[in-house]
């Protein structure tokens, strides 16, 4: 067995609320997967599964402050926990055991991220009360020991105020 490094250190998320305190709102800024953010995804993401930690993944998870503005419906803030964050943290711990035995020598090789066809979900579309850039089926590479070459899913990716932000990884849950 591999010993496991010192965990990387990865940018801060996006500032969420102003010098004020209050949440910052939407924007329609498209995100891109090249920004400073962007780029710290997949490598951070990765070492999440590889460590079966999904907390050093959680701030790539949609903010629950977010979710909360966004989503039109009854306690989102009880939804996000219950039912989002808690499958995002099962298919970490899913995709670690994908690895395999041998998963501190698996290693990160892309994340990638269809942009083109991302899409602006309106407002009332998908249950929301404001729109967001969505994308569907990114997938993150990553080579196992012997060097071949695999792919993981990340189901939906959305926008909060023109970065990615996970959603559901593997499958809609």
């Amino acid at each position: 067995a591999h010993s496991l490094p010192e965990p990387a250190t990865h940018p801060a998320p996006p500032a969420l609320r102003g010098d004020d305190g209050a949440l910052l709102p939407q924007t329609d800024a498209k995100p891109m997967i090249d920004s400073a953010w962007g780029r710290s995804v997949g490598p951070t993401l990765f070492e999440a599964i590889v460590r079966d930690d999904a907390t050093l993944a959680r701030p790539l998870f949609f903010p629950v402050e977010a979710y909360a503005q966004v989503k039109a419906i009854e306690r989102p803030e009880r939804d996000w926990k219950l039912r989002l964050l808690a499958a995002f943290e099962r298919s970490i711990h899913d995709y670690h055991h994908r690895l395999g035995t041998d998963a501190t020598s698996a290693r990160f090789v892309a994340l990638d991220v269809p942009e083109a066809r991302a899409r602006w979900m309106k407002p009332g579309s998908e249950g929301n009360r404001l729109g967001y850039y969505r994308v569907l089926r990114s997938q993150l590479r990553y080579q196992d020991a012997k060097g071949r070459e695999h792919q993981l899913e990340l189901t939906s990716l959305i926008s909060w105020r023109g970065e990615w932000y996970i959603v559901h990884l593997d499958g809609f849950k």
